[in-house]
């Protein structure tokens, strides 16, 4: 004989589902690892590639900075002139622009699927590596850092120009930080956005059972403290 009140089966909403507390799988991280990482190697190397460009248009677009040999020594044509200034400031304009169109196609190819953290890894590390690319082959096209050697071969009163090169260091940064502020901006504005989980409604629990086979009996009060004593419903004559 079944006791009355006594559900069959357990109720399914009295447990939370498995999703809830399952942790997510090793097999699965790699997964996303391996994805994140044949978006991001391409990017990176895409930037190095860059970097030749950046290079050739650096050589180009630099102001040419003009000596003269008078004598034993080698003479600025115009010392107060700000032709090296105007290098570095090439090479920092052409960074960010550089690193905002890398930014641009990387975060418009990578919009649907996402590239996550390796995505952002590669734009920075290729930035760098895309910037010293740049740097060497500016020197390479440029005059020889040789101006002794120069100097003689042009001989007494002739001009010639110094050698292209980038003594502020910290213009290496200008691509990779500019990439970062787009990046983040766009992926903050735009961005794939995570698909939050439909909320899971969690039943009571059925009461403990007392030993007579019922869980849904009601359950014994609690006898009275000693010292307190029951309230009595007759007054007592006068």
């Amino acid at each position: 004989m079944t006791v009355p009140n006594t559900p069959a089966e357990p109720d399914p909403l009295s447990t939370a589902p498995d999703e809830l507390t399952s942790e997510p799988r090793a097999g699965t991280v790699l997964t996303r690892l391996r994805a994140e990482l044949r978006i991001a190697l391409p990017i990176g190397f895409g930037c190095l590639l860059l970097g030749l460009l950046m290079g050739a248009l650096w050589y180009w677009l630099a102001p040419e900075v003009p000596l003269v040999v008078q004598g034993n020594s080698v003479l600025y044509v115009d010392p107060e002139g700000e032709q090296s200034a105007g290098a570095v400031g090439t090479f920092v304009l052409l960074g960010i622009a550089f690193g905002l169109v890398t930014a641009l196609v990387a975060f418009l190819l990578t919009r649907r699927r996402g590239g996550g953290i390796a995505m952002a890894v590669a734009l920075g590390l290729g930035g760098v590596g895309g910037s010293l690319i740049a740097v060497w082959l500016g020197e390479k096209l440029g005059p020889t850092s040789n101006i002794i050697g120069h100097a003689k071969q042009v001989g007494e009163g002739h001009t010639f120009y110094e050698n292209l090169t980038l003594p502020a260091h910290g213009a290496l940064l200008a691509w990779p930080i500019a990439a970062m502020v787009l990046l983040l901006a766009l992926t903050a504005t735009f961005g794939k956005r995570e698909e939050h989980p439909e909320p899971q409604w969690v039943g009571p629990l059925p009461p403990a059972d007392d030993g007579s086979g019922n869980p849904w009996a009601p359950q014994p009060s609690e006898p009275p403290a000693e010292g307190d004593q029951a309230p009595s419903h007759t007054e007592s004559g006068r």
